[in-house]
């Protein structure tokens, strides 16, 4: 059976939910991956009320499509992230918490528990989402790092989570973290050092987005190879990097879209990610949920890009064998 095709929709937060599932409809979507901000799903109401959950619901199915999992990127960010400023004022709510810091962070903490409830309710059972990363300033160790600040680091972030991660275990939710710059974990290494801190809790796997490993140089591939049963939910996403002797990979403080940025994200299938082999892995694997579009590309127009997407993501995936090729060569 194909993988549902699913449409991430923290990029289309400012159209309400009901004409977005009209539209991803006609485009031929399966579901959508709700986002946890603008009209689309919002935790508080969806933990305090199953019958929240059962009108957002009956919107999707209104449309014909369904929901696998929840994004929660936002408000994930702020539980560990120490420059909690005005950028991330509009990730919070609750205004009363805006150019406060910790205010913030004890908000989002709160929130990231009930989400565990609310995606229960919403008869979900993952939730993708950030972590932050009180060290990721430190991730060029200029000045020079002490010896026990990366540790601290990552024990911060496990005592502020292991607590929301007993919520998530009492409502059977497991939480996909993406692994990201800006997060915790980033690329290989860190991911296991990050699971390791955790003492392998199933609890804690990962949303896998082969654009921001292949920007940072790391082949997607190993990463699904070396977290198989870590996997728990799948973007696609693609990007384009561009060496010319002038940008750096850092991003040259260039917006996306500037056409002067080494690397930047694309429509599926106008960058540089290979998704044969990362279907390939997959199918070794036996992952079967959903492949969730998440479109950015600031050179196409959205809708455009977003059909096109689906239609690629159905080209590239392909079911596995279940026959050695060459079993009957002694018929």
């Amino acid at each position: 059976m194909p993988r549902k095709v699913t449409l991430c929709t923290g990029q289309w937060a400012d159209m309400p939910l009901d004409v977005l599932c009209q539209k991803a409809k006609s485009w031929g979507y399966d579901g959508l991956e709700l986002a946890c901000w603008g009209d689309h799903f919002n935790i508080e109401k969806a933990a305090a009320s199953p019958d929240y959950c059962k009108g957002q619901r009956a919107i999707l199915e209104k449309h014909g499509l369904g929901c696998w999992a929840i994004s929660a990127h936002l408000m994930g960010q702020l539980t560990c992230d120490p420059n909690n400023d005005s950028r991330s004022d509009g990730f919070c709510s609750d205004k009363s918490c805006h150019g406060d810091a910790d205010k913030k962070r004890r908000w989002a903490v709160n929130i990231m528990t009930l989400a565990a409830k609310a995606a229960k309710n919403m008869g979900v059972d993952v939730i993708n989402g950030f972590m932050g990363s009180p060290i990721w300033h430190a991730v060029y160790s200029f000045p020079p790092l002490g010896p026990n600040d990366v540790d601290e680091g990552f024990a911060f972030v496990r005592k502020t989570w292991e607590p929301i991660f007993a919520e998530f275990k009492k409502n059977g939710i497991r939480f996909a973290l993406e692994v990201h710059p800006t997060e915790i974990a980033f690329d290989i290494w860190s991911a296991a050092r990050l699971l390791e801190e955790f003492k392998g809790d199933k609890t804690l796997g990962f949303n896998f987005d082969p654009s921001h490993l292949l920007w940072q140089g790391i082949d997607p591939e190993k990463f699904l190879t070396r977290f198989a049963d870590r996997i728990y939910h799948v973007h696609m996403k693609d990007v384009s990097v561009r060496f010319d002797g002038e940008a750096g990979i850092l991003g040259s403080h260039l917006n996306f879209g500037d056409v002067r940025r080494v690397w930047d994200f694309k429509s599926l299938g106008h960058g540089d990610v290979k998704f044969d082999p990362i279907i390939r892995a997959l199918n070794a694997m036996k992952y079967q949920g959903p492949l969730s579009v998440e479109w950015e590309d600031s050179g196409m127009d959205r809708e455009f890009g977003a059909k096109e997407a689906l239609e690629f993501t159905r080209r590239v995936d392909f079911p596995p064998s279940d026959i050695a090729f060459d079993s009957n060569f002694d018929k």
